[in-house]
């Protein structure tokens, strides 16, 4: 592609990007100045600005479908925030065009839905994994299709999001039954494209199956704590708010390439932490609950007894934890830490420079796995009379020297 062509890309992207914006401000100060709370209709605002900033980056960086798409998820959702901010702000005898621009707001949810629900089949290159995947793309569109025309022309929806309006289209009685078949088609793409994923990771080359790791990461913490909200508060918005965007910029890092090594050191911090996390609340409960009711101390006491036995095995837990989880979760990691610990050893007892020479080029590959390996020893370190130098070619990982 020449450089004309890429700038006209980024051209796109960023007036596309652009439009979000002033449209998503635009549905905030509407919906806001007409009387309405931080509710469940303003409070997409974050998550779809997180898809258009993401979708703008790898549109223009990398011209990726998925860029594109999430442009489109992120005009798209601006579009019908701010028309539902603009239908439900006031009656239709104030603002009688308020009851077609409530009418898009249904139509604008089933393309935005479609487009969400495909994102799993088509990571990380916009593509399915194989031809006979692309029956799941034709029921997605098939399928938001489906909402999308009984939507428009009958009142399946209208009514429930504006109760003082008056749809203007209603050629037909009520489609609820096709428009609630036709959602649960939709619904259905969202598990058939994450087995699409699974089947991808399997056959995958190392960089895609890191890539993979990304998207997998981030969606198990985005499900875990908006699961966790919804059991401990009756409104879980303000966490989906917070996490619910690290769904596309998983999705940036992964398709960038940015910092890609780091997931598997992330996924065993994460689960390392969690685990310490848990043991150490049981822990201080437990030494609580024995304190107060088997012993007979005081609340204050028990309490403060109980917080300094978990601080005194936070390292110790933490450390044993680590380990055992890099073992199973960042085995390269884990590996790379005992071969290195291995040298160490054996230095201790080292007298021959050349035997070092060879060993630690030995150990750097082994643990680095980089594509060329040279050492250079000083003379005034070792008495030479000139600097001596190693040098491994191996076929690690491009880019890992």
């Amino acid at each position: 592609m020449t450089a004309l062509a890429e700038r006209h890309r980024a051209g796109l992207a960023g007036a596309l990007l652009g439009i979000a914006v002033v449209l998503l401000a635009s549905g905030l100060v509407i919906g806001l100045t007409g009387g309405e709370g931080w509710n469940q209709k303003l409070g997409t605002a974050p998550v779809l600005l997180a898809f258009a900033l993401v979708g703008a980056l790898v549109a223009a960086r990398t011209g990726n479908r998925l860029g594109w798409l999430f442009l489109a998820v992120g005009l798209v959702g601006a579009v019908g925030l701010t028309t539902i901010a603009y239908a439900g702000r006031a009656p239709a005898a104030e603002l009688p065009e308020a009851a077609w621009v409530g009418w898009t707001s249904p139509l604008l949810l089933a393309i935005l839905q479609t487009m969400i629900f495909l994102t799993p089949l088509l990571f990380p290159d916009g593509r399915p994994p194989s031809r006979r995947w692309r029956l799941v793309v034709w029921v997605a569109v098939i399928a938001g299709l489906g909402q999308f025309v009984t939507a428009a022309l009958s009142n399946v929806d209208f009514s429930t999001n504006f109760p003082g309006l008056r749809d203007p289209v209603t050629i037909v009685a009520p489609l609820s039954t096709a428009y609630n078949w036709a959602q649960e088609a939709t619904l259905l793409v969202l598990p058939l494209s994450v087995i699409a994923m699974i089947a991808r990771f399997r056959r995958s080359s190392h960089d895609e199956r890191l890539q993979l790791k990304w998207f997998m990461y981030a969606s198990a913490v985005v499900g875990v704590v908006i699961l966790v909200a919804a059991q401990l508060s009756n409104n879980p918005l303000l966490a989906f708010d917070i996490v619910f965007p690290l769904l596309p910029a998983a999705v940036g890092v992964a398709i960038l390439k940015y910092r890609l090594y780091d997931i598997d050191r992330l996924i065993s911090r994460t689960l390392a932490y969690a685990i310490v996390t848990g043991l150490l609340v049981g822990v201080y409960a437990g030494l609580v609950l024995l304190a107060t009711q088997v012993f007979g101390f005081r609340t204050p006491v028990a309490v403060a007894a109980a917080t300094l036995a978990a601080a005194a095995l936070f390292n110790p837990v933490r450390t044993r934890v680590q380990r055992a989880v890099d073992r199973r979760f960042n085995r390269v990691r884990y590996d790379a830490d005992q071969t290195v610990a291995a040298f160490a050893a054996r230095l201790k007892d080292a007298v021959d420079v050349n035997a070092v020479q060879a060993d630690l080029a030995s150990v750097v590959q082994r643990a680095l796995e980089p594509a060329h390996v040279s050492l250079w020893i000083s003379e005034r370190e070792w008495g030479r009379a000139a600097p001596s130098a190693a040098s491994v070619r191996t076929g690690g990982r491009p880019g890992s020297a």
